[in-house]
């Protein structure tokens, strides 16, 4: 039976086991099945009422302007410390480990990816797990803004930031030169949970320069045309049915 009459799911399973350098690209929608809100979707941050707009709270002219709104925000809304991994960060540990996911490249900054078990994982925007003194650089985990009051604070005095790209700052260029590398080189490439609508993130997908290229999203994204399967459905059920 040619490939034109597969199932999606059918599909994606076949090519899942003729790859073996499988890269997976995802965004908010990974971790949405853990308990931790799209920003973008209808239920989302950014239709909730806030004394100002998410991307203006999660700029860093705000942080350096307003800190302590910065941090009310950032503690309520940011930090998610019971979320758990869900079927989409645990079958994609388990690739990597069949020898199978070479990169696991991540727009978000809650560090599911690594508690499920993937060890290369390319985080663009950071992560609430790392924290340092903007004075002298010193390392504090996430516990220490939870347990902070307004401004947390290093031993030193000075202000203890999360290791987050904010609005208005520039992603880390080693990490996006290594996830361009890890997209041109993939057999597969996997995009889930994302709308593809944060640049420069989303231009990684242009480096890859293969005709297998899985979209697994609710909505439509601006590369659906180029896609060579697209899947409308939820990452973690549709990753949670692949078999290695």
């Amino acid at each position: 039976m040619g490939e034109e009459w597969k199932e999606p799911e059918s599909r994606l399973q076949q090519w899942v086991s003729e790859s073996s350098r499988i890269v997976f690209f995802g965004g908010a929608g990974v971790s949405t099945e853990s308990g931790i809100p799209d920003f973008r979707s209808a239920d989302g941050l950014y239709s909730q009422k806030w004394a100002y707009p998410p991307e203006t709270i999660l700029s860093r002219s705000f942080f350096d302007r307003n800190p302590e709104e910065f941090f009310r925000f950032y503690r309520e809304k940011m930090l998610c410390p019971g979320a758990k991994p869900n079927r989409a960060h645990l079958k994609l540990a388990e690739m990597e480990r069949a020898g199978k996911l070479t990169a696991v490249i991540t727009q978000n900054i809650d560090g599911l990816h690594q508690a499920a078990g993937s060890k290369n994982v390319l985080e663009l925007h950071g992560s609430v797990l790392r924290n340092a003194c903007m004075r002298c650089g010193k390392f504090y985990p996430m516990e220490h803004i939870l347990r902070s009051e307004g401004i947390p604070r290093c031993s030193c005095g000075g202000v203890v930031k999360p290791d987050v790209v904010l609005y208005e700052e520039q992603l880390d260029g080693e990490i996006l030169r290594r996830a361009a590398e890890a997209i041109a080189g993939a057999d597969l490439l996997i995009v889930g949970g994302t709308s593809l609508a944060v640049y420069p993130a989303a231009g990684l997908i242009r480096y890859y320069p293969g005709e297998r290229l899985v979209l697994i999203n609710k909505s439509p994204t601006a590369y659906d045309r180029r896609a060579g399967l697209l899947i409308s459905a939820g990452i973690g059920e549709v990753l949670g049915g692949i078999t290695l």
